[in-house]
This record gives structure tokens, C-alpha cells and sequence, in this order.
């Protein structure tokens, strides 16, 4: 299988290591990888603050960057990028919504393209157990952890047993679910932002409850999430490390 990687924009800035991270971990699944050079954002930023032209040029360059590829699939370490993507494009070029119709501007030709590409982009997980059929990756990570449900994994991919599959499947990891594991933990990108007050009490509820678990790694499958976890772990200077799903599953 020859699978195309989508690395979101905060991936690529602040942790390239695990856009590595899930290389490796498909490379030794024997996924064939490649790596688009002349991707660039999903449009997810300007769509959610209302600039929705702008959004549109954006997301079709990802769909002509992604069709030329002719790869099996799209690949993200991102429920959120990953969704906005499946999800949202449909939205944005009023795809199966009436209301905002546009199939006169973007074309039928256009529509097709769209399609291909958006019902073929997975976010990691889903793509290792669904597509995949894999749970058990060869990963070893002993240690104690708990699990944060990111908000668009969740509620718009469904996806919320299939990282927990392949925790599972590590072998020496202990998982402990905490209590709040679907709260939001409060960063909704800008809104943490422009609400930082409500997004920092957001965030206390959730690393409170990872606490009560006892676990030394609190895991998740976006990046987004866990920068906010673990700024306030850090201000906070609770011993609870992040990491992400594909760094656990790359380790052995």
C-alpha cells in the first residue's frame, strides 16, 4: 500500500518528530510513504474564523497537491486536520448541502476530485485499524498511561476505541482511563486565544483528572491538545509527561 502523509502545519512547526514518529511506525508496517513537498495548510484556520473564500483556495490546492500523489491514501497525525479535511470540505464547497449549493462554481469535474481525495484522508489510527487492520504494531512502552479524547477525533471522525486498540497492543503500557477523557481540554485553537481565561479552566478540569489516574504519560493523537496539557502540567510542575499516540507506538 502506498500511502501520501499530510503533516498539519502544527506538526510541522513545532513537532516534526512526530510526523517521524508515524513514518516509522508505517514504514515498518511495510506501507510504502511519501511525503508531498509542496503541501501546505488544510485551510482549517481561515475556514473556522469565517474566511471562507480564502479557505476555499487553500483546500483546493490540498486536493490537487494530494490527487497528484496517485497514493491509496492520505495519512495525519491529526483528528482535527484530518476532519476538517472528510469532513468540512463538504461544508466549505457546499457539498451535500441545499442551502449553499455551489456545484455551478466548483463543477462536477471538481466535485469528483474532491471526493477522492477527502473519502480517502485518515487520521493515523483510523487508518491503522481500519484500513490496516492492525492493532498490534511491535511497540514496546512500559509505562503507565491515560488517554485524552481530542474533541474532532471524537465527535466528527468516531474514532474513539481505535487508539485504545493499539494502546492495548503495546506491549509493558498500562492504560488507565480517567474520568474526564472526552472533556475538551481547551484549546480549540484560537479560542484559547481569545477566551483564555475559560480555556485555562477548561484545561485545569482536565489535568485534574488526569492526576487522579496516577499516570506518568498522559497520551493523544493530536499535538494541538497536548501542547495545551502540557503547558499547564508544566506551569503547574506536575510530573505527567505528553507524548503522542505515534511516538508510543514508534517506540520498541
Amino acid at each position: 500500500m502506498r500511502v501520501a502523509l499530510f503533516v498539519p502545519c502544527f506538526v510541522d512547526q513545532f513537532y516534526p518528530h512526530v510526523a517521524i514518529a508515524m513514518m516509522q511506525v508505517l514504514e515498518r508496517l511495510g506501507v510504502e510513504v511519501h511525503y508531498p513537498m509542496e503541501q501546505t495548510c488544510c485551510g482549517q484556520p481561515a475556514f473556522n474564523t469565517g474566511y471562507w473564500d480564502e479557505a476555499q483556495q487553500v483546500a483546493t490546492r490540498f486536493v490537487e497537491v494530494f490527487e497528484k500523489t496517485g497514493c491509496d491514501a492520505v495519512v495525519a497525525p491529526s483528528g482535527s486536520c484530518t476532519a476538517m479535511v472528510r469532513v468540512f470540505y463538504r461544508e466549505l464547497f457546499g457539498v451535500g448541502h441545499p442551502a449553499n449549493d455551489q456545484s455551478s462554481v466548483i463543477g462536477d469535474p471538481f466535485r469528483k476530485r474532491l471526493a477522492m481525495v477527502t473519502e480517502n484522508c485518515f487520521e493515523f489510527s483510523e487508518f491503522l485499524t481500519k484500513r490496516l487492520k492492525v492493532t498490534d504494531v511491535g511497540a514496546r512502552f512500559p509505562a503507565k498511561v491515560t488517554f485524552h479524547d481530542a474533541c474532532h477525533l471524537l465527535r466528527e471522525l468516531r474514532c474513539k476505541d481505535e487508539p485504545r486498540q493499539l494502546l492495548r497492543a503495546v506491549k509493558g503500557l498500562e492504560l488507565v482511563e480517567m474520568k474526564e477523557c472526552e472533556t475538551c481540554c481547551g484549546f480549540g485553537g484560537t479560542f484559547s486565544v481569545k477566551f483564555p481565561m475559560i480555556s485555562t479552566a477548561m484545561d485545569e478540569v482536565k489535568v485534574n483528572s488526569i492526576k487522579e489516574t496516577g499516570a506518568e504519560y498522559v497520551v493523544a493523537c493530536d499535538s494541538s491538545c497536548l501542547m495545551q496539557i502540557d503547558g499547564y502540567l508544566k506551569r503547574q510542575s506536575i510530573p505527567v509527561k505528553s507524548i503522542s499516540l505515534a511516538e508510543v507506538l514508534a517506540s520498541t
